[in-house]
């Protein structure tokens, strides 16, 4: 137990003073005829109106004590970390291509609002690319947008971002994104359906080293027939992550589904917190109260 302002603590010498000086006290003394007289003395009555006569100060003493705040440190608890998720979406026009019943970018952005709806506890950001990028969402813990989003954003409606497919622009500027976020694990998962030529000569390899010296984490999700280029998988493997291959929205779904299981979110261990314990000091002064007023029915010092 602590206390939010001990210095106060040196008050409790007052009652302690005043506790000695009345026990030595007793009562007042006024000599009777019967004084003189060989009575038998009662010594458990004089102790027990001793011990009603310091019932006051020890009142005092737990107001100090209340005064002083008691504090009592909470359980220890194990508190979730966040996970920054950066979804980077290709909105080019082949997105707009046949995916099971649906297209790949339905398709890719239902299972997005699947994916945030259940990963409770992390912060979320959508970026669009094409040939340039849009910044969407930024990372936050609201989901709302994301919900607002797919019909504003379908490639045939932003066809000033489409036009190509620059992989490498979209994770340089999600890795400037997620380095804003000062807390938790970084996470790219990226949504494309094609090649890009900004990853040639290198390219890739540089960005996934800066990537990896962030902590960041690319998962890339190919939506479309076939492997995904071997340039993002190079990307992949050199943070750590992984590449899928989505034939179907079946399959998109189980894709996320292996994600969640993979970044699982890790737990530290909390501090705790001091928080206010009035509690036994209230009841204790409640009790004494209650005690003293008992006493005054009869329990005193009488000088007759």
């Amino acid at each position: 137990m602590t206390f939010a302002h001990p210095w106060l603590l040196a008050l409790l010498l007052i009652p302690a003073v005043l506790a000695v000086f009345l026990w030595k006290q007793g009562g007042r003394k006024v000599p009777l005829p019967f004084d003189h007289q060989p009575l038998k003395r009662a010594r458990l009555l004089g102790f027990m109106l001793r011990c009603t006569t310091i019932l006051p100060v020890l009142l005092l003493a737990v107001a100090i004590a209340i005064l002083a705040g008691p504090r009592r440190f909470e359980q220890p608890r194990s508190e979730r970390e966040m996970t920054n998720i950066l979804f980077c979406l290709d909105v080019s026009g082949s997105m707009m291509a046949q995916f099971g019943s649906t297209t790949r970018y339905d398709a890719a952005m239902e299972a997005v609002n699947d994916f945030i709806s259940f990963r409770k506890g992390d912060a979320f950001g959508l970026m669009v690319f094409g040939s340039s990028v849009l910044n969407w969402v930024p990372l936050t813990n609201d989901v709302s947008a994301f919900k607002c989003a797919p019909p504003f954003l379908r490639p045939e409606k932003i066809y000033h971002i489409g036009g190509g497919t620059m992989i490498g622009m979209a994770l340089r500027e999600a890795e400037k994104n997620l380095l804003y976020s000062s807390t938790g694990d970084r996470m790219i998962v990226l949504f494309t359906d094609g090649e890009s030529y900004d990853l040639s000569d290198g390219k890739d390899v540089e960005i996934a080293n800066s990537l990896k010296a962030n902590g960041i984490k690319v998962y890339d999700v190919h939506v479309a027939e076939g492997g995904a280029p071997e340039s993002v998988g190079v990307i992949a493997s050199i943070t750590g992550g992984e590449v899928f291959n989505a034939g179907d929205p079946a399959a998109l779904k189980a894709i996320f589904a292996r994600i969640d299981e993979m970044q699982k979110a890790p737990l530290k261990r909390v501090t705790p917190d001091p928080i206010d314990f009035f509690e036994p000091f209230a009841i204790a002064g409640l009790s004494i109260g209650g005690l003293y007023l008992l006493t005054l029915f009869g329990l005193r010092h009488t000088p007759w």
